[in-house]
């Protein structure tokens, strides 16, 4: 290589460094630097979705010359499998600057940015943009630091937001010195839909029922029932089993049903003594009810239920034989008024088992004399079995004054009964009130008990009569008082004790509401202090005039001081006993102990 050839080469590096020299130094433009991205994710909460909610995009940088640097964001979606229909949208929250000095704009970006394009900075303001969408741009009006707080949230129609799911968008971050993009930013960022509480199909055992039923009603109280054990497919009883979650919505779960004793139970196609039924639905389906037929043996079936998650108390239903074997009657209304008498005779029947026979009843006429009287030779249907009172209710109709005999059978026709009751007489009266009598329930009451009064309407011997409505049985002041009697808690007012009006009297006696044959019933409270409570009243212009006279009846309170020194007095009394006792006991014991020594 020639001395020229070295030094023409030399010349070029020289020339080669000069010139990458001169590039070093021309000074650089200006910049926007310092980009900064923090991303949060947002989430549909219980079927909410807005800012609170939101996923969040924060950008900032610092520029040195303002208008012509910028930042830009936008997003773009990643995974959106959980719903590929649902709309994100972005929109501008706020500046994170603490001068304000950040603006935003909505406009594509080109170069240097106008302030006719900003857009507000208070949330809700601006415009938003879908996943894709030309960016926002963020710039100052001089050099500084730039910083703006951006929102991705998910349209509520769209979204489905009762649909848990998961959505994973990626944040696009620019920061540009004139039309020249300087950096690059990407971050990901998820939007969750997260379940619906109601959605969850976790059993809470607390509110799972289960509820036996007569028929195919759906109960939501057990009921207690009897019903023919003859086989068929009709459906005699209907165990209703719900599953709920936390929520109160329904929530399925494995139920096991089992029967022993008399009868059958059957879940759609399938039946038998015990069904297993996967998921029952919770929520009215048939898998969520199962019926109990009866298979032909009478006795007591005995049903116990249980879910994966709870057991339930067994639940019973009776099968009684299709014929009575004997039934017992008893008179209901002491003395019947003319025309219907509603339970006027009481039957209760067992089959064959001894177990209570509910089937249909009816009442006849003993002989066609009696029919004459009251009833009729051909039976008459008596009410359905009175579950409360244990008993078959009939009624009679009376035509005459009189009486009459009765039987029950447990057939619709003579011929075609198997059980017969004994027989028993009905008393039929027309009679009309002579006088009337009012009176407490008892002779004496303890402070604030509860006392019972009645009216009752006499015939012209002194006796009650059949039921009825009367008018003026009292006068118009009706029932006075002169002791401080309280109505709370019961039916009857100051006022329907005071005024006459029109009083009805009872046709049965009851243990259970204290309701007496042939009178009226108030139920009131005695006074807190002690002493004679009197009523006083008058016959009113319905009765004769010998009737029309004045009426008291008087019981006495005990005095609660009183009472309770006799109590004292009482005890004192005992004890002095117990001592005498207790004395010669250990006078006995020591007479013994000196004989054993002797």
């Amino acid at each position: 290589m020639s001395t020229t050839t070295n030094f023409k080469r030399v010349a070029l590096v020289a020339v080669a460094a000069l010139g990458l020299g001169v590039i070093s130094v021309v000074p650089a433009n200006a910049t926007a630097s310092n980009l900064a991205v923090e991303v949060t994710a947002g989430t549909a909460l219980n079927g909410k979705s807005d800012s609170s909610t939101a996923a969040t995009v924060s950008i900032s940088g610092l520029t040195d010359t303002g208008v012509s640097d910028s930042l830009t964001v936008t997003f773009i979606a990643k995974d959106i499998s959980a719903n590929r229909s649902a709309v994100a949208r972005m929109s501008y929250l706020e500046t994170t600057t603490p001068d304000g000095g950040t603006l935003v704009s909505s406009a594509a970006r080109s170069g240097a940015v106008t302030a006719a394009t900003t857009i507000g900075t208070t949330n809700g303001t601006a415009d938003s943009k879908v996943a894709g969408a030309a960016p926002f741009v963020v710039y100052g009006t001089g050099a500084g630091y730039l910083g703006a707080k951006f929102v991705v949230q998910l349209e509520s129609l769209t979204a489905q937001l009762d649909t848990a799911g998961t959505f994973t968008y990626t944040a696009l971050v620019n920061s540009y010195t004139g039309s020249v993009n300087t950096q690059s930013v990407s971050k990901d960022f998820t939007i969750t839909i997260a379940a619906l509480a109601s959605a969850s199909t976790t059993v809470d055992s607390s509110k799972t029922t289960a509820f036996l039923n007569a028929g195919t009603s759906v109960a939501t109280v057990d009921s207690s029932f009897a019903v023919v054990a003859t086989a068929s497919d009709t459906v005699h009883g209907t165990l209703s089993v719900r599953s709920y979650n936390a929520s109160s919505v329904a929530a399925p779960e494995s139920v096991t049903v089992t029967i022993s004793g008399a009868g059958i139970l059957k879940s759609g196609t399938v039946s038998g003594t015990s069904l297993v039924i996967n998921s029952n639905g919770g929520s009215g389906t048939s898998n969520g009810d199962i019926s109990v037929l009866a298979d032909g043996r009478a006795g007591v079936g005995t049903i116990t239920v249980s879910t994966t998650t709870k057991t339930f108390s067994p639940k019973t239903i009776t099968f009684y034989a299709k014929a009575a074997k004997t039934i017992t009657a008893t008179v209901g209304t002491p003395l019947l008024a003319i025309g219907g008498n509603t339970g006027a005779v009481r039957g209760v029947a067992v089959d064959a088992n001894g177990t209570t026979w509910t089937g249909a009843a009816y009442i006849v006429a003993s002989s066609a004399a009696d029919a004459l009287v009251a009833g009729s030779v051909t039976p008459v249907a008596c009410a359905a079995y009175d579950t409360v009172n244990s008993r078959h209710n009939c009624p009679v109709t009376a035509i005459a004054v009189g009486t009459a005999k009765f039987k029950i059978i447990d057939a619709a026709t003579v011929a075609l009964a198997t059980a017969t009751s004994n027989e028993v007489t009905v008393t039929v009266s027309a009679a009309t009130a002579a006088s009337v009598k009012i009176e407490f329930d008892k002779a004496s009451y303890a402070p604030n008990e509860r006392a019972r009064i009645y009216v009752t309407p006499l015939d012209a011997s002194g006796k009650a009569m059949q039921s009825a409505s009367y008018t003026n049985l009292l006068t118009s002041t009706g029932i006075t008082v002169n002791g401080a009697l309280s109505y709370t808690g019961t039916t009857t007012t100051v006022d329907s004790l005071t005024a006459a009006g029109t009083i009805t009297t009872s046709a049965q006696t009851s243990s259970t509401t204290g309701a007496r044959a042939g009178s009226m019933q108030y139920t009131v409270y005695m006074p807190a202090s002690g002493g004679t409570v009197t009523l006083s009243a008058t016959g009113g212009t319905s009765l004769p005039v010998a009737g029309q006279v004045a009426l008291t009846a008087t019981a006495t309170v005990a005095d609660s001081g009183a009472a309770a020194l006799a109590a004292v007095t009482a005890l004192a009394t005992t004890v002095a006993s117990l001592k005498t006792l207790i004395t010669t006991l250990t006078n006995l014991v020591l007479k013994i102990q000196k004989k054993v020594k002797a």
